[in-house]
């Protein structure tokens, strides 16, 4: 070895975009469960609680947790699901709009997608809630339910104008 020489081998430069090249083509080809896991994932498990909650006996204590897990879980499936495609103008909760749909119609229907589906089915749950007994195995289920409804459609009204110091959902 001359002097000067180093012993190490040099680095180079074309294996970087190379590596780069490589993440991009992995995060784009991504398989359909890897793009869409919380949600089949969350959907599973409130399928689960469902199944338990059938063979359960509602009068133990497993049986109650069964049914106030359906409740719950169902809110959060709601959640991911819905706020994954409808849009509430100034929620935090909500993501931005896509900017391509025309008319002012498509406009006031995509900015307050979110408050209108969850109006909609809100509704459904409260008259079927209506008609149910209120005790009965799946009454209660359908009274969480409800409840869960209002915690979504609240959370998604407060975040259009009220902050919150030091919380990422707040602007």
């Amino acid at each position: 070895m001359r002097c000067g020489q180093s012993a190490l081998k040099p680095v180079h430069a074309p294996e970087a975009p190379r590596m780069v090249e490589q993440s991009k083509k992995r995060k784009s080809s991504r398989s359909f469960f890897h793009q869409h896991s919380l949600s089949i994932v969350s959907l599973s498990i409130l399928l689960l609680w469902i199944v338990l909650y059938i063979r359960s006996n509602p009068d133990t204590h497993w049986g109650a947790f069964f049914g106030n897990a359906i409740a719950d879980w169902t809110g959060l499936v709601v959640t991911v699901v819905a706020t994954k495609f409808m849009y509430e103008k100034g929620s935090a909760e909500s993501r931005k709009p896509p900017r391509d749909l025309l008319g002012r119609a498509h406009h006031v229907l995509r900015d307050h997608s979110l408050t209108i589906f969850l109006a909609i089915t809100g509704i459904c749950w409260v008259v079927l809630f209506a008609r149910m007994e209120t005790q009965s195995r799946w009454g209660e289920v359908v009274g969480n339910i409800v409840s869960e409804w209002t915690q979504i459609v609240g959370i998604v009204l407060l975040t259009k104008k009220l902050i919150e110091l030091h919380s990422k959902e707040s602007k």
